[in-house]
């Protein structure tokens, strides 16, 4: 009798949901939330309500991270959401740019305006994806902030974290045609040092021919690397100075304009294979070629030795 008692109290509209006070929201839709929520209890009520899964399908919306449903006996119900924040604007591989957080959430269209903005982010569904990207901007946040407090900013245009162990940063106004590879770790370090290696030779002959400036190895003496057009003149650097970088004429253009390493190599591979595949389907063709005309010649000279012993066996005609 208790539980037929309960269950007949449970579902009685006394309880069913007619308040929901939302808290929290400033990119969210209140009304989106609150209807959603009612449609979550419209068969339970509110005592019944499956708070857990209310709040897992509430985080389904794009700009909220957590929410926090509770019951308001006996009709309402309390929503408390905490929203994702916009931390960093991605470039795209389709072009567009998207705001994200700091977990790599996408959220909605941005624009670059003046600020840094990422690239290279993977845009695949799953947990490794996912993973790497979260990584991806966690480093950019970090780059960001000692490049703010370090007062350079405004001269990167955009961090390419395509590849985690190959960073590299475009550069903004007159150096935009300089690309800084920076490697994997202590990147804010690596890139001020590629700057400080810029702006020291940007007004000297090699300056106008600069592409790139490699410091993947480290910022000690002698690891920065200045990668110049392959139509420029050659330069003497002064071997007597133990801080000059080294300097090489490029040999590919930049990641982003050029396939991959790896799929150039495959590429190489496969019309390499197919040389010899079709190399063999020649060498097999002249082969049976061959064969058949060495057939040919012995039945030519069977025919020929048959007509000969016919002929020698006929009577011959005297008179």
């Amino acid at each position: 009798l208790l539980f037929t008692g309960y269950r007949a109290a449970a579902s009685a509209s006394f309880f069913q949901a007619r308040n929901v006070d939302v808290s929290g929201t400033s990119r969210t839709s209140p009304d989106e939330i609150k209807a959603i929520v009612l449609k979550g209890v419209a068969q339970t009520g509110v005592w019944n309500a499956d708070l857990d899964a209310l709040s897992r399908e509430l985080k389904k919306i794009g700009w909220v991270r957590e929410a926090v449903v509770s019951r308001v006996l006996p009709d309402g119900l309390r929503v408390r959401v905490i929203e994702r924040v916009p931390r960093a604007v991605v470039r795209m591989n389709a072009g567009n740019f998207v705001w994200v957080d700091e977990e790599a959430v996408t959220l909605g269209t941005a624009s670059p305006a003046d600020q840094i903005f990422m690239h290279g982010l993977d845009e695949r569904e799953t947990d490794n994806a996912r993973a790497q990207n979260r990584e991806r901007v966690q480093k950019f946040l970090e780059m960001v902030r000692e490049l703010e407090a370090q007062g350079s900013s405004h001269r990167i245009s955009e961090i390419n974290f395509e590849k985690l162990a190959d960073v590299r940063a475009q550069l903004t106004g007159h150096d935009s045609q300089v690309e800084l590879q920076l490697g994997r770790e202590d990147l804010a370090n690596r890139l001020k040092h590629a700057l400080n290696v810029l702006d020291r030779d940007r007004d000297t002959p090699i300056g106008p021919f600069m592409t790139y400036i490699n410091v993947a190895q480290g910022i000690g003496k002698n690891q920065a690397v200045i990668g110049i057009r392959k139509d420029a003149p050659d330069f003497h650097r002064d071997s007597a100075d133990p801080n000059a970088p080294e300097i090489e004429r490029e040999k590919v253009t930049t990641r982003s304009a050029s396939k991959p390493p790896d799929e150039s190599r495959k590429a190489k591979e496969k019309v390499a294979r197919l040389d010899d595949e079709r190399g063999r389907k020649k060498e097999q063709a002249k082969k049976e070629q061959a064969k058949k005309d060495q057939d040919k010649r012995e039945k030519d000279k069977k025919d020929k030795t048959s007509r000969e012993v016919r002929a020698e066996g006929r009577p011959r005609r005297v008179g």
